[in-house]
């Protein structure tokens, strides 16, 4: 029988703002897959997680820069919808995976500058490309970008360019594919405590402290104030939110 649960794929699934949707859409009702790059123990425990909600989850292995890598995932989520979920299909598709690197225009090696661009723009294209044909028509894609593609803040030159593309591209996927009635929409985080990056933002003081300073709410953002917003995005009362850029920052750097 197949299932009667909407599925989300979450990308990066297993840790900070990628735990906080996957939790969040679970108790929304939302049955979820989460991919993990390396910490199958990290995405096991969210898995646990989720199934204490009562929903079904699943985590499957995933490095989204590696695009020769991309139709073994796929056939191994399709194999993993069969068993875990009786269908060949899902709903909606998070695109979150991603690393927080600081790199200076000046010091930034080819080598450095290729990996974040597969990670954060090639990868990106590439899995949703290949994902089309079992995402669900009516479903939802949801491009994870940056605060750092409106403000700027020296070192993220690479990463919020390519953030910046994923905002040109998600405009683009929602016009072709618009006939599907899929919405497509960017989430754009201000700075959060995560282990994002290191870290830094939650563990040192004085960034924190700055950072707050310049958010019009007076803190700094929290993963509980992002997986919330991805679920609402996938809920029926979003469906005529379309091609937009969400930011959640709190109102940094008004």
């Amino acid at each position: 029988m197949a299932t009667t649960n909407k599925i989300a794929l979450v990308t990066g699934g297993s840790r900070g703002l990628g735990k906080n949707m996957a939790l969040s859409l679970a108790q929304n009702g939302i049955d979820v897959v989460l991919t993990y790059n390396t910490n199958k123990t990290d995405a096991d425990a969210v898995v646990a997680a989720i199934q204490e909600t009562g929903q079904k989850a699943v985590a499957i292995q995933l490095n989204t820069a590696d695009i020769a890598g991309l139709d073994t995932f796929v056939h191994q989520l399709t194999t993993s919808l069969q068993d875990t979920f009786a269908t060949d299909r899902f709903d909606f598709l998070i695109n979150n995976a991603g690393i927080g690197l600081a790199t200076p225009i000046g010091q930034t090696s080819e080598t450095v500058f290729d990996d974040l661009v597969n990670i954060h723009f090639k990868g990106v294209f590439f899995l949703t490309q290949k994902l089309l044909p079992i995402l669900n028509d009516g479903g939802r894609i949801i491009n994870l970008s940056t605060g750092l593609a409106r403000f700027t803040t020296p070192g993220y030159a690479v990463y919020a360019s390519l953030k910046g593309a994923i905002e040109t591209l998600t405009k683009y996927m929602a016009k072709e594919l618009g006939a599907r009635g899929i919405a497509v929409n960017v989430v754009a985080p201000g700075a959060i405590e995560t282990d994002f990056g290191g870290g830094h933002v939650r563990d040192n003081d004085q960034l924190n402290q700055q950072i707050a300073s310049v958010t019009a709410l007076g803190r700094v953002g929290l993963p509980d104030d992002i997986g919330g917003v991805v679920a609402f995005l996938c809920s029926d009362e979003a469906r005529w939110i379309n091609a937009q850029r969400i930011e959640v920052s709190g109102g940094m750097n008004l």
